[in-house]
């Protein structure tokens, strides 16, 4: 009799996500080449990260945003206005570069759908920005030191009519709504739905409307390249998606401002913020994980990275509940893969309360060499191969230091070759060099 689900361990429960993963239900390879091709890409994976077993050799995942369209000359606003061809490019990729394992072109996005909801929070290619250039945060305080309260009593009200109507112009008139938790009995139907009869509510619930439909036009799109490209052989590094309870106020709600302030003002309504946000964080990963059938987690680590927080902020703020995420999607048998942005070198002794094989980390100017002494026995890790190095430097260059990273950091295993950044550019004789030169060194003996 099998066991359900609540009643397994962590570690069967991560074994049965890596073998929904490595049978890819549904998919139809185009050769058996493309489905061994395939499969021994997800067992190199999980070879390397749960350091169970020493791969074959050290995994190749070059990230990127716009670089895999900027190398057949397709803008970034191409990308995000002509789905044919932000699909047909990251194709093209796949077969001119073989990389073990993509990222998936659905975080592009559609610029066609921020645009009818007036998304104010980016500027993105076209947009307020060259269609030539990539996206840039609009800086603000989208939540105000005043909504602490809202947020922890009601996060998903607080995000309704609060947080949504000031970052989406269409949707402003949402702030009208009343809580739907008021609506209990039958006497409060009828009441609670007035403000559903206001037009500025309908043209943002049009506006809803147009959006969901260029949606479906977007996801079919993206869903027919993620199919084909593992029938392909090529499986994606990225399943779900999360991010650290501390950069979600400070990157989406706060700002950067807001939430240094908040530090010294108002810590115990950050510590409160944080612990609600939490459970939260692990619930999106996790589903988004389950949905997708692939069992990787992606979190982007923005202001926990040194110099953004003393050393003391960090161990009180950002680690404890960043490590509840990371222990909390584990437990349901996932991989957070962490993507460290900037470097973390004051950081990484908080790295060795994680369990053996719970996670990886991808580094972009955190010392490998450091990493790998620290926390390269129980942590994969990954990176560091700079976005300028492989913009300027030569082939020989990027083979260079490819060498010394698998030398020192792949030394044993649990290290995998990326580049140190999401790129948006890519230049293809020093990315050939990078790929091409991991696949016949990288080999473990």
């Amino acid at each position: 009799m099998e066991k359900k689900w609540e009643e397994m361990s962590a570690e069967e429960k991560r074994e049965a996500r890596f073998a929904t993963w490595y049978a890819a239900e549904g998919v139809e390879f185009q050769s058996p080449e493309a489905e061994a091709m395939y499969k021994a890409s997800v067992t190199r994976f999980k070879d390397t990260v749960l350091m169970e077993k020493t791969p074959d050799r050290v995994p190749i995942f070059p990230i990127g945003t716009f670089m895999q369209t900027d190398l057949y000359g397709v803008t970034p606003y191409e990308c995000m206005y002509d789905y044919d061809k932000l699909v047909s490019t990251n194709k093209q990729f796949l077969l001119d570069y073989k990389p073990d394992y993509y990222g998936s072109p659905a975080f592009i996005g559609s610029g066609k759908i921020l645009e009818i909801l007036e998304f104010r929070q980016y500027r993105w290619p076209g947009h307020g920005v060259s269609k030539n250039s990539g996206y840039q945060c609009v800086e603000g305080e989208y939540m105000k030191a005043e909504d602490y309260p809202s947020l922890i009593d009601d996060p998903s009200d607080f995000w309704l009519r609060t947080w949504i109507p000031r970052v989406f112009g269409t949707l402003a008139p949402l702030a009208n709504l009343a809580p739907l938790t008021w609506l209990w009995e039958i006497v409060a139907v009828s009441g609670l739905t007035v403000p559903y009869g206001i037009p500025d509510v309908q043209n943002a619930l049009k506006a809803l409307l147009e959006a969901g439909n260029e949606a479906m036009v977007w996801f079919q799109k993206i869903q027919a390249f993620e199919m084909e490209a593992k029938g392909m052989g090529f499986p994606t590094a990225m399943g779900g998606a999360a991010k650290a309870p501390y950069d979600i106020l400070a990157d989406t709600l706060r700002g950067t401002r807001g939430i240094m302030t908040d530090l010294y003002r108002r810590p115990e309504m950050v510590s409160k913020a944080m612990e609600r946000i939490t459970p939260l964080q692990i619930k999106q990963g996790v589903g988004m994980a389950t949905m997708a059938g692939n069992p990787m987690v992606f979190m982007p680590l923005h202001k926990g990275a040194d110099g953004f927080l003393s050393d003391e902020q960090f161990r009180t703020f950002y680690w404890p509940p960043l490590k509840d995420v990371i222990l909390g999607i584990a437990s349901e048998g996932c991989v957070p893969f962490l993507f460290c942005e900037g470097s973390f070198n004051t950081r990484l002794k908080y790295l060795e309360e994680l369990p053996r094989g719970s996670c990886f980390w991808i580094f972009d100017r955190t010392d490998m060499a450091k990493a790998k002494e620290l926390i390269g026995d129980k942590i994969c890790i990954g990176g560091n191969v700079p976005a300028g190095l492989l913009l300027t430097g030569t082939p020989e260059q990027v083979k260079a230091y490819c060498k010394e990273l698998i030398d020192v950091a792949g030394k044993g295993g649990g290290f995998i070759m990326a580049t140190g950044t999401g790129m948006d550019e890519g230049k293809p004789d020093t990315l050939h060099a990078m790929i091409d030169f991991t696949r016949e060194y990288g080999v473990y003996r």
